[in-house]
């Protein structure tokens, strides 16, 4: 009979590369094939009887069905009575650590790098909304790079989950702050896969300044600084708005700051491209499908 133990014995752990609340990742080489993996163990507590947590159940139920060339491959999964072991294709780096780096190096990304790691962005976020899947925390942190194929592709998927049905409530705690769009922090209950389209426009301006487009301390914060550059919504750039459970009317009065002043580095198709995917009204932002055919593409389109 082949045990847990049997199974991962197969997997050789040759570094630890990331430790955090829930569990650590090492960099293993899968014997039986030769290839090299990343291994998170989750160690379960069966003093607090609560088994295996549901974002890490949530999130292997979610990958074992999604399959695509920018979304992180899961290849294993071993569960023993003290801990459950998730094997997933290794990557070099995330998308954080790689502008981190070029930020401290005075490094500007070109023009064609930005638009091959968001066209990829883009594909494999539309491969999940066509699979009905929200990310729901999309940030370059969650984003892993293969640096020798230039491939990026999404990852960590414990906040994502199924959806269809838009009168279902929504939890509003998902998205890292700095990513999360204003219906969200507005306290809209139905929101869908459109904040998913804002996380990657911010995460799209990122890519160009090397700096976080809207980098608050706190949700009102957070708003401010959207309001800022977008300008205060309103019932005519946002119908609605005004019924949201958050939305203030003392809110502040701003004027929209000409996205060009946030993000100067950008041509005009990419400004456009922008403007589109940090488009307040959720019915009117642009799908990630659409984003796939915007002409800032264009000259990428051919290659993919």
């Amino acid at each position: 009979m082949t045990t847990p133990q049997d199974l991962l014995s197969r997997y050789r752990k040759t570094e630890k590369i990331g430790e955090g609340t829930y569990g650590i990742v090492y960099k293993a080489v899968d014997e039986s094939s030769g290839r090299n993996v990343a291994l998170k163990k989750i160690r379960l507590d069966p003093d607090e009887n609560q088994g295996i947590l549901p974002t890490t159940l949530r999130e292997i139920s979610l990958l074992i069905n999604l399959e695509h060339d920018n979304v992180v491959t899961l290849y294993d999964v071993v569960q023993s009575d003290k801990s459950i072991h998730v094997v997933y294709e290794l990557l070099d780096q995330d998308l954080k650590s790689f502008i981190d780096i070029s930020s401290e190096r005075g490094q500007v990304l070109p023009l064609p790098l930005v638009k091959s790691y968001m066209y990829q962005i883009i594909k494999g976020l539309a491969y999940c909304h066509s699979s009905r899947v929200l990310h729901r925390d999309l940030k370059p942190q969650n984003l892993l790079i293969d640096n020798q194929t230039g491939r990026i592709k999404l990852a960590d998927f414990g906040l994502s989950r199924p959806f269809g049905n838009l009168t279902t409530t929504l939890t509003q705690e998902v998205v890292t702050l700095w990513y999360r769009a204003p219906e969200i922090i507005l306290g809209h209950k139905y929101y869908g896969s459109p904040v998913d389209v804002w996380s990657v426009g911010c995460i799209f301006a990122e890519l160009v300044t090397l700096r976080p487009l809207f980098p608050g301390d706190s949700e009102i914060d957070v708003l401010h600084k959207i309001f800022n550059v977008l300008g205060t919504p309103n019932e005519q750039n946002w119908p609605g708005v005004s019924q949201l459970k958050y939305f203030n009317t003392n809110f502040p009065k701003w004027n929209e700051n000409c996205l060009r002043n946030a993000v100067p580095q950008l041509d005009d198709l990419g400004i456009d491209l922008l403007r589109k995917m940090l488009t307040y009204s959720p019915s009117n932002r642009i799908t990630a499908r659409e984003a796939l055919s915007h002409p800032f593409f264009e000259d990428l389109i051919k290659n993919y």
